[in-house]
């Protein structure tokens, strides 16, 4: 019997509770408000993060497992000063990727790069800020690997010459060339002129950001236009990844020598791995992270202070009913319970409401940006625990206050 009437008293609250939240829509907007921001806000940030966590550990390894580059600057974690320190560092120059090439054992590939951006032009088709990259004959098969549409990749005769030819990518052909064949035809880069004799596959966008609005030349031909001083990237294939282990130690040795540093002198140049850019992800995105629980547990914390006002003013207009309810019957417990589960039923709708608009600000993010997102179960159902906890916790005092009511003073009520 106990058992039934709980489970009547549980549909009669929350039948209750629903009844006042329709009842009184503009009180209901206000107090529902914070418990929506604070859902919705973890709803919407959880769902791109998680999105862009599957995009990076499957398409964001700008690096092959056994791949890993050499250069002047290190990507993660240089504050003001580190950046100024890295400032006074040697260039890192072809002689260095040749010495390498000779050097270094365990090394199965090396190759270099160093890029510019310059406006490309065809016709009277122009494309803004396109990336002119310097790269070696051999860079196409370390690293970021190029496939190609059509045409051909450069050649080491290319490079040894320093002709003016390369290797566009699918925006160049897209915006420059959308009626003609481009190969063969010659591009403007900036002042100079360059045959183009390959085609990249398309690869699309990566967090918003185009991955074919490139212009592949030789590194020689980049230096004679753009000067040879500017430091390079020095970019390493192996055989497997226990042998890159060996070869950073062997590329870190030869350097060393080569710059004559001491056992005491640190390393005046840094190695690039996909570990160091997923590395350099997670720190970006723990910043996002922190800044969403300020934000939520603010809004949350104002929207259980709100609950808890409403649920007193609550109290206090229906304290003759509650008198009412005591004298036929009803225990201490009862109208406890029936106002915990009230201020609990108010609190998930809001996490509720919050949880439908964090995925459709999601979607809409994924739709405008194409940073994507993805629904999680997991935090959905963390989102109403954590939204009707808030209604328990701020709906204690007021139920208490409620269940403490003297039956003789509540009838005699004029509310």
């Amino acid at each position: 019997m106990r058992r039934r009437m709980a489970r009547i008293n549980v549909g009669e609250s929350a039948s209750v509770a629903l009844s006042s939240l329709w009842a009184n829509k503009l009180r209901t907007f206000l107090t529902l408000l914070g418990i929506i921001i604070g859902v919705l806000t973890i709803i919407a940030v959880v769902s791109i993060i998680q999105g862009l966590n599957n995009y990076v550990y499957t398409k964001m390894a700008f690096y092959g497992a056994n791949d890993f580059s050499v250069s002047k600057f290190s990507m993660i974690g240089m504050s003001l000063k580190q950046w100024k320190e890295q400032m006074k560092r040697k260039n890192l120059l072809l002689e260095d990727m040749r010495l390498l090439r000779e050097k270094c054992k365990t090394c199965e590939l090396v190759g270099a790069s160093v890029s510019t951006s310059r406006n490309v032009k065809y016709g009277s088709n122009i494309l803004k800020d396109a990336e002119i990259r310097g790269i070696t004959y051999l860079d196409h098969m370390i690293g970021t690997v190029i496939e190609l549409e059509r045409g051909r990749h450069l050649l080491k005769e290319d490079e040894d010459h320093s002709r003016t030819v390369c290797v566009v990518g699918y925006d160049i052909v897209e915006k420059l060339f959308p009626h003609v064949d481009p190969l063969g035809r010659w591009l403007k880069v900036g002042p100079d002129n360059y045959l183009i004799v390959g085609i990249g596959q398309k690869k699309g966008k990566v967090l918003g950001f185009s991955q074919d609005n490139y212009v592949r030349i030789p590194i020689t031909t980049f230096q004679k236009k753009y000067g040879s001083k500017r430091s390079i990237n020095i970019n390493i294939h192996t055989s497997s990844q226990e042998q890159m282990e060996k070869a950073q130690e062997e590329v870190r040795t030869i350097l060393r020598s080569k710059r004559h540093l001491s056992f005491k002198d640190k390393d005046d140049f840094s190695f690039q791995t996909s570990e160091t850019f997923i590395q350099f992800y997670k720190t970006a995105t723990s910043s996002i992270y922190f800044a969403m629980i300020i934000i939520s547990s603010i809004a949350l914390l104002v929207g259980g202070i709100v609950v808890m006002n409403i649920m007193l003013v609550a109290v206090t207009e229906r304290t003759k009913e509650i008198g009412i309810r005591m004298s036929v019957g009803a225990r201490r417990k009862d109208i406890l319970f029936q106002f915990l589960v009230e201020s609990s039923v108010i609190s998930s709708t809001g996490g509720i409401i919050g949880i439908l608009l964090g995925f459709g600000i999601a979607r809409i993010v994924t739709a405008t940006t194409s940073m994507p997102s993805t629904v999680d179960p997991f935090s959905i159902v963390m989102a109403i625990l954590v939204s009707a906890s808030i209604g328990l916790f701020f709906g204690i005092y007021p139920a208490n206050r409620a269940a403490k009511l003297d039956p003789i003073e509540a009838l005699r009520s004029e509310q």
